[in-house]
Parts: C-alpha cells; sequence; structure tokens
C-alpha cells in the first residue's frame, strides 16, 4: 500500500486565465492515452471544460478533476480556474493538491492571479514548478518570463531547460541537468539531437548556474564543489528534488501544449521531482478540546478526510468531493461529519474523471474521491470513522461586487430562492443577503461575469430565470435645525371620539447617534401612559422619512406638552398626534440626504497608485492614507456607496487584473446638494413609475 501511495501524484494547474493550464492538460491527457484526440478549448471538445458556460465563455469556471498514468506512476490532475471571476474555486482546491504547477503564458508572464495562485503555494508551503507555455507564439521570451517569475511568484526561479528556437521557430529543449537536446516532430514525438552550436557555451554557463544553486542547498556538496570537484548527476538530483520538496525555490520548464513540445518532460518532472502524499507528511488538525493534532498517510489508521467540493446536480443531488488524508476508505459505509456532528452513509465511492465518474472500490491515503447524497456536508468539512478531529478549513474568498436580483417570471420567487441555495453550497464565493430597507435580494460574488455566469447556470440546471440589477443604496435623511411644534388628532363621529395633543421639539444629533426620545411631560398633561403611544407615532413616521421614503436618524425628539380628554383620548389618538407632530416639524427642520460611505482599502501595483488616487478622487472619496505590503502599495480611502458599486472591473481596468479591494461600512454622511436633489427626484419618479 505505502509504495501505491509513494507512486501517487496530486497535482493543481495553476495560474492566469489564458495561460493555457487545460490545454496543458489536454495534451498531457493525450500523450499518456486517457484520449484518443487532442482537445481544443476553441473548439468546446476539451475533457476538462466540459459544461455549457465553459463552452459558451471559452475558460475554466469550476476545478476539473482527472488521472493519468505514467511510468508506474498515478496522477490526479486538477485544471483550476484563472480568471478572477472563479478563483474562489481554485482556492478551496489548492490545500489538497500536493504541488502546484504554475502555467505561464510565454508571451505576457505571469498575471495578476498567478500571483494569487503563488500566495497559496506559499501559505500551504507546497512545491512549485513553473511552465513557460505558448514559446511558439510571437513575441514569446522563456528568459524574460523567468525573470518576471521570480518577482511574481516570490520565489527563486531556476531553469532546467531551455527552449530550442524561438517564436514559430520554437522545435525543442536543452535539460541541462542530463546534458541532453531533444526536438519534436509534429506529433510531440522527441528526438535526441546535439545542443545547437550556437546554444552551447550559454548553455555551459546555464548549467555551471545551476550546479551552483543546487550546491547551495547542502554543506557536503557545496564544500565539494567549491574543491573543485564534479558533481554527479545523481548527487544532483537528490539534491535538487529535496530543494523542491521543501519549496526552496521552483524550477522552470519551457513547452507549448499546442505543438506538444516539452510534454514528456513534464510527465517526467512530476514523477521524479513532485512530492507523494508521503512526501507531503503529516497534516493538523483540531481536536474536540481544541488542541493541535497529527493526521499522518497512514493507510491503517482511522480515516479521515477533507471535503474540498461541491457539486450539485438537480437530478443526481449533492456531490461531496474530498481528499483521504488517513485510513483506507471501502466502497461503502458509515462515515462521521466532525463540522456538522452529524452521522452521514455513502453507498459509493466514486471517481471524478471530468464530466464522467467511475465507481471505485477503495480509497488510500492521498486519493482524490466523491461520495454522492451526502445530506448534511458541505464544503469545508471534515470526515472522519468517528474520531472528533477537523481539518482547518480555508476562508472563503470576499464578495467584491453585488447584484440585486430577481426571477424573470414572478412565480417562480421561491424557485429561485430555493436554486440558489443550492448553487451556493457549490460555489463558495458567492453570498446572498435580504436587504430590509430596499426590499432587495442581494447576491455578491467575485465579478459581474461570476454573477452572470451563475444566472445562466440557474437557468440551465434548474429551469429559472434570474434577472440582475444594481442594488438599491440604502440612504438615510436627517435635520439640520431645532425646531418645536404641535401635533394635535382631534375627530368626532357619534359616540366616542378621537383626541391626542402633544407638543414636541424635534432637533439633530451627532453622526451616528440614531434616534433619542425623551419626556418632558410634568403636570399630567398627558398621562404616562399615552407616553409611549406618543413616541411609537414619531418610530413609525420616521421610519418612511420626509423627502424621499428613506429612514430619519440622528435626531431627537422631546415631548414637553399637550392635553387629553377624559373619554375621547385613547394610545391610537396619542400615537396619530406622534404621528403628525413629527410630520409638522419635519417640513421646517432643514432635511437632507444621507449617502452610505464605506471604507476601501485597495491593493495595487506601485505604478498605479496614482492612476487609482485620481480615481478615488473622481468618485467624491476622501484618500486617509498609504501602506505598504511587500511589492504592493495599499490605498485607504472613504467613498461613497453609490460610486463604488461597480468599481470591481473597473479596478481591473486600471491595473491589468493586479488590484484587488475590500469594502466594509464606515458611517453616514450628507449627500451635496445638488446631487441629494436628483436622488431624490428619481426616488420619487420610481415609486410613482
Amino acid at each position: 500500500m505505502s509504495e501505491e501511495i509513494k507512486t501517487m501524484r496530486n497535482v493543481a494547474l495553476a495560474g492566469h486565465g489564458g495561460a493555457g493550464k487545460t490545454t496543458l492538460a489536454e495534451a498531457m491527457l493525450f500523450k499518456a492515452g486517457v484520449t484518443n484526440r487532442l482537445g481544443k478549448v476553441e473548439d468546446g471538445n476539451t475533457v476538462m471544460d466540459f459544461q455549457p458556460e465553459e463552452i459558451k465563455k471559452q475558460q475554466s469556471i469550476n476545478t476539473s478533476f482527472i488521472k493519468y498514468t505514467h511510468n508506474k506512476h498515478t496522477i490526479t490532475l486538477m485544471d483550476t480556474p484563472g480568471d478572477q471571476n472563479f478563483f474562489s474555486a481554485a482556492k478551496t482546491c489548492f490545500p489538497v493538491a500536493d504541488g502546484m504547477v504554475f502555467v505561464i503564458d510565454g508571451v505576457g508572464g505571469p498575471s495578476a492571479m498567478t500571483e494569487e495562485a503563488s500566495a497559496c503555494a506559499l501559505e500551504y508551503d507546497l512545491p512549485g514548478l513553473v511552465v513557460v507555455n505558448k514559446l511558439d507564439r510571437e513575441r514569446s521570451d522563456f528568459d524574460t518570463c523567468v525573470t518576471a517569475c521570480n518577482t511574481s511568484l516570490k520565489k527563486k526561479i531556476i531553469p532546467i531547460c531551455y527552449p530550442i528556437g524561438q517564436e514559430d521557430n520554437f522545435k525543442g529543449i536543452v535539460n541541462i541537468i542530463s546534458g541532453q537536446a531533444y526536438e519534436y516532430d509534429d506529433d510531440g514525438k522527441a528526438t535526441r539531437v546535439d545542443i545547437p552550436a550556437d546554444m552551447a557555451d550559454d548553455m555551459a554557463l546555464a548549467k555551471e548556474e545551476f550546479i551552483e544553486n543546487i550546491a547551495e542547498l547542502d554543506d557536503d556538496l557545496l564544500e565539494k564543489y567549491l574543491e573543485g570537484e564534479e558533481l554527479t548527476e545523481d548527487e544532483l538530483k537528490v539534491t535538487f528534488r529535496k530543494g523542491v520538496l521543501d519549496a526552496q525555490f521552483y524550477p522552470a520548464l519551457c513547452t507549448s501544449a499546442t505543438k506538444m513540445i516539452g510534454i514528456d518532460t513534464v510527465f517526467n518532472f512530476i514523477n521524479d521531482f513532485m512530492p507523494s502524499p508521503l512526501d507531503r507528511g503529516d497534516w493538523t488538525a483540531t481536536d474536540a478540546n481544541g488542541e493541535q493534532v497529527v493526521v499522518s498517510p497512514d493507510p491503517s489508521a482511522e480515516f479521515c478526510g477533507f471535503v474540498f467540493a461541491t457539486i450539485v446536480d438537480p437530478y443526481a443531488g449533492r456531490l461531496s468531493l474530498f481528499r483521504v488524508i488517513s485510513g483506507t476508505l471501502g466502497k461503502e459505509g458509515n462515515i462521521f461529519n466532525v463540522t456538522k456532528d452529524s452521522k452521514e452513509r455513502f453507498s459509493q465511492l466514486l471517481e471524478i474523471a471530468g464530466k464522467e465518474q467511475k465507481t471505485i472500490t477503495s480509497a488510500l491515503p492521498g486519493s482524490i474521491v466523491a461520495v454522492a447524497k451526502l445530506k448534511d456536508t458541505l464544503t469545508g468539512d471534515t470526515l472522519t470513522g468517528g474520531k472528533e478531529i477537523q481539518i482547518p478549513a480555508p476562508a472563503a474568498m470576499p464578495p467584491v461586487i453585488s447584484f440585486a436580483i430577481s426571477p424573470s417570471s414572478k412565480n417562480d420567487e421561491d424557485k429561485i430562492h430555493e436554486a440558489i441555495r443550492k448553487i451556493l453550497e457549490e460555489d463558495t464565493g458567492l453570498q446572498l443577503r435580504r436587504e430590509k430597507e430596499t426590499k432587495q435580494t442581494i447576491l455578491s460574488g467575485r465579478g459581474l461575469v461570476h454573477i452572470e455566469t451563475t444566472a445562466d447556470k440557474i437557468l440551465r440546471k434548474f429551469n429559472v430565470g434570474m434577472e440582475i440589477a444594481t442594488p438599491k443604496v440604502a440612504y438615510r435623511e436627517t435635520f439640520k435645525k431645532k425646531i418645536r411644534v404641535q401635533g394635535k388628532h382631534k375627530k368626532q363621529s357619534g359616540g366616542h371620539g378621537q383626541f391626542g395633543d402633544c407638543w414636541i421639539v424635534l432637533e439633530p444629533l451627532p453622526k451616528g447617534r440614531g434616534f433619542e426620545f425623551v419626556d418632558k411631560i410634568v403636570g399630567g398633561v398627558i398621562p404616562k401612559n399615552y407616553i409611549p403611544a406618543v413616541e411609537a407615532g414619531v418610530r413609525e413616521s420616521s421610519a418612511t422619512g420626509i423627502l424621499a421614503g428613506f429612514p430619519c436618524v440622528d435626531f431627537r425628539v422631546t415631548v414637553d406638552f399637550g392635553s387629553y380628554h377624559s373619554v375621547d383620548s385613547s394610545e391610537m389618538a396619542f400615537k396619530t398626534a406622534g404621528s403628525i407632530a413629527f410630520k409638522n416639524a419635519a417640513k421646517d427642520a432643514r432635511a437632507v440626504l444621507l449617502e452610505p460611505i464605506m471604507k476601501v482599502s485597495v491593493k495595487v501595483p506601485e505604478d498605479a497608485t496614482g492612476d487609482i488616487m485620481g480615481d478615488m478622487n473622481s468618485r467624491r472619496g476622501r484618500v486617509l492614507g498609504m501602506d505598504s505590503e511587500g511589492d504592493k502599495q495599499i490605498i485607504n480611502a472613504l467613498v461613497p456607496m453609490s460610486e463604488i458599486l461597480r468599481y470591481a472591473p473597473d479596478l481591473g481596468s486600471m491595473t491589468g487584473g493586479r488590484g484587488t479591494f475590500t469594502m466594509e461600512f464606515e458611517h453616514y454622511d450628507e449627500v451635496p446638494g445638488d446631487l441629494a436633489q436628483k436622488i431624490i427626484e428619481r426616488v420619487n419618479a420610481e415609486k410613482d413609475a
């Protein structure tokens, strides 16, 4: 069993969208004999991007899984999304990978989401491999990409292969570890050749630099190197593998997935140098007392698994994907969900292969498997044989944009909420809430494309149309002037009448104080039992505002005089009197409109700070200051919510996708007069429509 685990590899293909991760995966599957044709993203016939939304957009939306075998090794490939809209689907999978392959566009170099993926690798201390792809394209450059990766990936990059030829003439590679060169035919078959004469000197220098880099990792090897002794290829490989496993650097390879150049080198590197579950070693969990415990990849230990993804099918139900951390899982049985404190049962153990699911009989530590129809289990849960230990789940990525959603048909109100509830089980990058004030259902996600794709998915899976719109802003109203008025309600219609009479003082309060009610009645001019009714009348009227129907805040009402009738007065009469008094006061108390102000922190490359600060000013923002974090600048600002509802795509455009931001409510502030009038007119027109 240990030998079988030793030859397992769990590899995540990571990087920016368009770098060629899916194309590389398809080339690997074709080369390994898993498929009999080379799938192409543009043709919509890949094994990895099989969902209709992925075919339509020609990009990965979810992480896909499939196994291949090569030289008695079994490798599970995880093809993760590289678009920021869908990166949450990648981030949940990285913890269960044993190593990451960063696929880099040979023309554009590392981009924003490559940096995000690299940050995840650093967080989980995962070994990595850089594959510079698309080296057959115009303006591609291997050396430039490697130099850029040193900075972007926050790790030293050590090339172990160099390209033979450039752009259209890219036809082979030189492996500097073995000192051998290979050229490839149109079918991706390699033929050993001599190192081209014009490359010989450069490759000799590259080999010397490689030996020096590896020798520095081991004191004995370094001493031998400094004494001028020749280091054998085996000595270099042993130290090199240890350096890879310890994530001391990232090696770099060169490929063209479309021309099948260098695919065999990727195969061999994964087999020879990337970690097995045994190399990954122990996991850390927390027991019932909050103490840390070690979970080893021991096939004879009690079962422990971590659920990292959920797939929801309207017909087949919920499919839970998890990695077996320890123990051996059979094809059916009972398991315990520690996170939900519930017992679960499964009747079939599955292996995911693209859109297909294969039944298997058992799963060893390191296996990526799935079971269907667990009643309580969701992404992030820990499953065990009964022991109460829990694997820490990665935090969900915060949403960056929100939209008001509604069903295309009013008859689908209940259906759409049920559909979204199921989609939320599948997509940890989404959040749903109900805004009481605006009476809107708000769906938040990682971008406009994320929300639009969710709408497409809901229509396909649940046959419910979903409309999206910019959310309404929850404005407030307040007052600038102190005023004293009377509120009198008198009605006689035969029998008992209605009588309530109160005088109130309405005055503004400092920002954030809300509403205060003060009772200053003396002499019993209004009986004590009617005072709460006056307050209730004020509260009820202030909730619907005076300018545009928004709640009034930051004011005090003091009731200081009034009168009553021994027969006709009642709580209802004084509630009405309180309401009348508030409305009378509000007319002359200089009501103003308040808007929510958000505290925004924008993290961007240093060269983009000027553009970002200028953009903040154009949004009526106020920059509070700047901080540094590595090679990024963090700009802190206060910005009106109405100006930043669709900030995510604008930030992406300004920073080439390298900017990120967080946003939280700070306070309410007065809207400038001219703008306030436009808002009031627009809101009132919408109500009348």
